[in-house]
């Protein structure tokens, strides 16, 4: 049986995970910089449902999802995040919830429209010709590790923002879910005006 909410779901992924990789992702928790910050004593000795416990009371049921790929993503447990974005998208749109009803696709690291096309995906011409802050988003994606540093120099030499979205369409946003997951959220934090002008007039 599926998961129920997202909670359940953030602790049917780390159940899933072997120790190693647990060990990795509770190891990232507590490096995390940005605030709210989770302390040692609430992640040491701690097993899997105590874990998903800690990121949602430490960051909302909705806001856990986006540390949780994050950290995933780190940890080079690509499997892992895509089977919890399938499986966060797929509570999302459930019969019943709307759009106005849902958490933020900001917040829970998912952004898919009602026929499940991946945000970035229907925007890709709007956001190919809209987008301007690129240097600040190339730095992002490298440092997330959805960009290689091979890629991110061949990027930045290219002459204009255009190209440089085109180029990331035709290479790492192809790579699947949890890319582009990263990818939008770096875009809410840099543009967010065009993301907000996009969900409201197309």
């Amino acid at each position: 049986m599926p998961p129920k909410t997202k909670k359940a779901a953030l602790a049917d992924m780390l159940e899933n995970l072997s120790k190693c990789d647990f060990d990795k992702f509770c190891s990232r928790l507590l490096d995390r910089r940005e605030e709210p910050r989770v302390r040692r004593r609430q992640v040491e000795g701690k097993n899997f449902l105590q874990i998903a416990d800690v990121l949602v009371s430490t960051f909302t049921e909705a806001g856990a999802v986006k540390v949780a790929v994050e950290l995933l993503e780190c940890a080079n447990c690509g499997q892992e995040v895509e089977e919890l974005v399938e499986v966060i998208a797929g509570l999302d749109s459930k019969p019943g919830t709307s759009d106005t009803a849902r958490p933020s696709a900001g917040a829970t690291g998912v952004d898919t429209t009602s026929d499940d096309k991946h945000f970035v995906d229907k925007h890709r011409i709007q956001l190919i010709e809209r987008v301007s802050h690129m240097e600040p988003i190339l730095d992002r994606l490298l440092e997330k590790g959805v960009l290689q540093e091979e890629a991110y120099n061949k990027i930045r030499a290219l002459p204009t923002s255009q190209q440089k979205m085109r180029e990331l369409y035709s290479g790492c946003l192809k790579a699947g879910a949890a890319s582009k997951a990263i990818f939008y959220d770096i875009l809410l934090k840099f543009e967010e005006f065009l993301i907000d002008d996009l969900k409201t007039n197309h």
